[in-house]
């Protein structure tokens, strides 16, 4: 599962099997390491992030920080889904 940016004890990770068909491009977020009840976050066309859950109950202010993160370096994100899963599906 490729581990795409840390902040602090967090994780942003996507894991190695997102699905048959491929999900639409997300990222996971656990506070240490990588948990099936992880928080997800979709990331849309335009880099925005939308919460899809927050299994993790991330505070907040924490989770407003990282989506924050997150979209500054959504093509980094982008990038790595593409040469991970050879293709991209967007939520939105």
């Amino acid at each position: 599962m490729p581990q795409l940016l840390r902040f602090g004890p967090y994780r942003v990770y996507f894991w190695s099997n997102e699905g048959l068909p491929l999900e639409p491009v997300h990222v996971h977020v656990s506070d240490g390491m990588p948990h099936a009840d992880a928080t997800k976050i979709w990331i849309t066309s335009t880099g925005n992030c939308l919460l899809c859950n927050n299994n993790s109950r991330i505070p907040n202010h924490t989770l407003r920080n990282i989506m924050r993160m997150i979209e500054a370096r959504h093509e980094d994100v982008i990038r790595a889904w593409l040469k991970y899963f050879d293709e991209i599906h967007y939520f939105c």
